[in-house]
């Protein structure tokens, strides 16, 4: 489960007289969110029946909650109607899931025949995706304490960041900031106005332009580390406002500077490429064979022909691991031919700044 399920204090309840439901009643459950607003109010208005009385329910956990039936799963022409759940709330009223949402409740709980769900439930949201959740599951407590923090966020302001502390966005993300720096961009520059023919009115004076890459203003930027690989994310903002809802640490994590050298070659927002230092490097045949042993075999070689051209090919290791076969040729060669032949090189890009630029990490 999704580590920013929004978990409200009070939920508003919607009815329609359903016949084919247990209650007779089908519900449509919205809810409050951390600053008290109704949130999908419009669509539930337009969706519930004005005769029953809405009810507010505290969303405390609770049991007695009972699986219900499928209902949907069909297509008939233009009628598409996903496969839902339907479950009973002990409150009396019925409403829906989905089927995924089901799997996570039988994954963290039982069904017991007769007696319904085991167990306390809390009613979530994934965006716009009503989801209910057992107090029993592993990621309850973690979603509690991130919920608690959205009700009590702390304001933070530009003032308040600390080069290398840490904050907790809206969701659920921890995010080091690194510094307030100049953002590059591409920017449009006017070349004049010219006149030009244009049909039956004669000519008409149209602006001339072209897009240099100039600093466009100043940006607050912050790193994410990604769990897979543990690759860092950048981010630039222009402004913080209503961004971070708490100060998970606010002193400076021991790898900043790791951070700010990923930062420094790595983004081209904050140092743009410059043209002007590319660099090929000839291999030498024993870098060349390495590459080919290390990176061949359904790759892609990108280094031949100076990458003047963009000439590209897919070399496909034998058993033998000396010969390969050049997809245009179809013919075994050898790896002193391919070298011969195509004379490699490492192509290099640097930004601005004067770093090697290492694209994204």
């Amino acid at each position: 489960m999704k580590s920013n399920i929004f978990i409200p204090k009070t939920i508003n309840v919607g009815f329609q007289n359903r016949s084919d439901t247990y209650t007779k009643k089908l519900a449509y459950v919205i809810y409050y969110d951390e600053k008290g607003v109704l949130r999908k109010e419009k669509s539930w208005n337009s969706w519930r029946d004005e005769k029953i009385d809405p009810r507010e329910i505290e969303n405390v956990p609770t049991s007695g909650f009972v699986i219900n039936k499928k209902v949907g799963g069909y297509s008939t022409g233009w009628n598409h109607r996903q496969t839902y759940v339907r479950i009973y709330d002990p409150r009396n009223f019925e409403f829906e899931i989905s089927v995924p949402n089901l799997l996570y409740i039988l994954e963290n709980t039982n069904s017991i025949k007769g007696k319904g769900l085991e167990g306390e439930f809390v009613y979530g949201w994934d965006g716009t995706d009503l989801l209910l959740i057992p107090t029993s599951s592993p990621d309850y407590e973690e979603l509690t304490t991130y919920n608690e923090k959205m009700f009590n966020a702390d304001i933070i302001k530009a003032k308040d960041l600390t080069v290398g502390a840490t904050y907790l966005t809206k969701d659920n993300q921890k995010w080091v900031y690194l510094g307030k720096f100049d953002y590059w961009d591409n920017v449009r520059v006017s070349d004049g106005f010219k006149d030009e023919p244009s049909g039956w009115y004669g000519s008409c004076r149209v602006e001339q332009y072209h897009y240099e890459t100039q600093v466009k203003d100043k940006r607050f930027y912050f790193c994410k580390l990604v769990q897979c690989n543990n690759k860092p994310e950048f981010y630039e903002l222009k402004s913080i406002n209503k961004k971070f809802i708490s100060v998970v640490n606010n002193k400076c994590v021991d790898n900043y500077a790791e951070l700010f050298e990923m930062l420094e070659s790595s983004n081209v927002y904050y140092s743009p490429i410059d043209d002007t230092k590319d660099e090929y490097i000839p291999y030498s045949l024993e870098e060349f064979k390495t590459y080919m042993l290390n990176k061949a075999g359904g790759r892609y070689v990108n280094h031949l022909n100076d990458r003047k051209t963009s000439y590209t090919n897919t070399w496909v290791r034998s058993d033998d691991d000396n010969m390969y076969t050049i997809g245009y040729k179809g013919n075994p060669v050898t790896i002193e031919e391919i070298y011969d032949e195509f004379k490699p090189v490492i192509y290099n890009q640097y930004l601005m700044n004067g770093k090697l630029y290492k694209g994204r990490y």
